[in-house]
């Protein structure tokens, strides 16, 4: 009763002109659902759903009419207070609290083991006068995972959402991360931004990115945003690790350095095209001391021929994302990425191992069979061999120990499928996920593993996805989700994982997991990689 009386007092200072313009929108799998919902139903030429975090002042000023059911709102004043909003104080600032408290229980059916996660912390945001906005997630967390993810954090003790981990399994890894921004969009304008912070970046409108995604770890970055008529565009410079060297100690990992390039354009409403670019390069290293490079600040120069002006060898990637949205209820993805490729040899067809591609098509179909509410996804993913490798492992395409793109790294074949019924406060959910992936076999490189360097690979020709050992990964996720407080992201979830993995050496494994969780994180937790 005293909480609702709190909230109550707390929405009764909200005023009109709280309308801030320089806040990122939560990069949770619920949270998008409402923004799919809206995007598709509702085309605008200032929206671009391409990229995330979404800017506020993409969205701000949208009801949530298209949205059927309970969500953390576009606009939301949840836990809220505005201070010196008096009509002659030039400066006012609003003040915005989410606690967090992530707490599952679960049971490992292949190791007959009850599991234990708690994840405690807080969001804390503060806008002032519209136009800055300072975010901040702080958490610490205990972990235990079923037998299919320990099997990556053991290894390396990193964990794609936190970072570095301590301790094991047994008692439970233990954790403690931060995540956040300063944004300032300059007398409140709708057509520049800059950011600075530790956070993650999502390129492509699918569950999956072979472009970039948001698996691994945070990192620290530089971000100019800018929208100009029907386009958008991104420039961040960001420092990331390297732990390949390091034997698992923190202090030991290497510097690596990144620019990317993302230009969006709304060729119509229903209609948009997206140019990605991007270079990696290493930091220090037993052999040199470089920092960031300086021909790298240019923010529109094409890095291939940057790249070539100044005899360098470092790692660029470049692709396209397109989506078009159909009937207000359809919309049809796609991504291409190049790493690098020669033309006259795509046409020879003779499996050159340079010929590095990453490619994706999808389609979201919401209000499915004219039902309100239900949702369903199609998602194919394909990348070939060596793609995102470097001949100097530093300068490999990935952060922290992951992949900057896809969780499975490099030559596989994915295909993902989602069904989602959400009505009012409750959803029922499932995902299934078969990927078929050429491992690397012991001793060789067959251009799976993004941690390996291209130069020991075997032979120059006859490459092909799946190439390797040939193993299968089958997973099934059904989920039952009810929202305790849609505006907190508070809910419960109750469900259930079925894992199935075998090989062509005759590997098999079968990993059953059940689990009841209480939530109110705003992150995406991978558990199909």
């Amino acid at each position: 009763m005293r909480l609702t009386i709190f909230i109550f007092l707390f929405s009764l200072t909200l005023k009109a002109q709280y309308e801030p313009l320089a806040k990122n929108a939560f990069m949770g799998a619920d949270i998008q659902q409402a923004f799919d919902y809206w995007n598709i139903s509702k085309p605008q030429l200032n929206f671009h759903s391409s990229f995330r975090p979404y800017l506020s002042t993409q969205y701000y000023a949208n009801g949530d009419t298209n949205v059927p059911f309970k969500f953390y709102a576009f606009n939301n004043f949840y836990l809220s207070k505005m201070l010196n909003e008096k009509p002659e104080k030039r400066i006012w600032y609003n003040i915005q609290l989410h606690p967090i408290i992530d707490a599952e229980i679960g049971f490992d059916a292949l190791t007959n083991k009850p599991l234990f996660n708690s994840i405690g912390g807080m969001h804390l945001k503060t806008n002032i006068n519209n136009d800055f906005t300072f975010a901040g997630t702080f958490i610490g967390a205990r972990l235990q995972q079923p037998f299919f993810i320990d099997t990556s954090f053991s290894g390396q003790k990193i964990s794609p959402e936190f970072g570095q981990t301590y301790g094991s399994n047994k008692t439970g890894y233990g954790v403690a991360d931060y995540q956040g921004y300063l944004s300032y969009s300059p007398n409140k304008s709708k057509y520049f931004n800059l950011q600075l912070g530790r956070d993650k970046h999502f390129i492509g409108d699918g569950y999956r990115s072979v472009l970039l995604s948001d698996f691994a770890p945070a990192y620290p970055f530089i971000r100019v945003n800018a929208n100009v008529w029907r386009m958008q565009y991104h420039v961040w410079y960001t420092w990331m690790n390297d732990p390949t060297q390091a034997n698992g100690i923190k202090q030991n990992f290497t510097n690596k350095f990144g620019t990317f390039h993302y230009l969006s354009f709304n060729i119509l409403k229903e209609l948009n095209l997206g140019i990605f670019e991007n270079v990696v390069w290493r930091g220090t290293d037993t052999n040199q001391v470089r920092t960031f490079d300086v021909n790298y600040l240019n923010p529109v120069v094409f890095y291939r021929p940057q790249e070539y002006s100044v005899g360098s060898p470092d790692n660029s990637f470049i692709g396209l994302n397109l989506n078009a949205k159909l009937f207000k209820c359809l919309k049809l993805y796609g991504q291409l990425g190049l790493d690098e490729f020669l033309l006259k040899e795509i046409r020879a067809r003779r499996g050159w191992w340079a010929n590095k591609q990453a490619w994706q098509l999808g389609a979201k179909y919401i209000n499915a069979f004219n039902v309100k509410g239900l949702s369903v996804t199609a998602e194919y993913n394909q990348v070939r061999p060596y793609t995102y490798t470097h001949g100097v492992v530093e300068q490999n395409y990935a952060h922290y120990g992951y992949s900057l793109a896809h969780p499975l790294g490099a030559n596989f074949k994915e295909y993902i499928g989602f069904i989602n019924y959400r009505k009012n406060n409750w959803q029922l959910s499932w995902q299934g996920m078969y990927a078929n992936i050429g491992k690397d076999s012991t001793g060789s490189n067959l251009g799976q593993n993004v941690y390996l360097s291209y130069t020991t690979r075997p032979f120059e020709y006859g490459h092909k996805t799946g190439q390797g050992v040939n193993t299968t990964i089958l997973q099934s996720d059904l989920k039952f989700t009810y929202y305790l407080i849609a505006d907190m992201n508070l809910r419960a979830e109750i469900g259930y994982i079925q894992r199935s993995v075998s090989n062509a050496k005759g590997y098999g494994l079968q990993n059953p997991y059940i689990y009841f969780a209480i939530k109110s994180s705003f992150w995406n937790q991978y558990r199909d990689y």
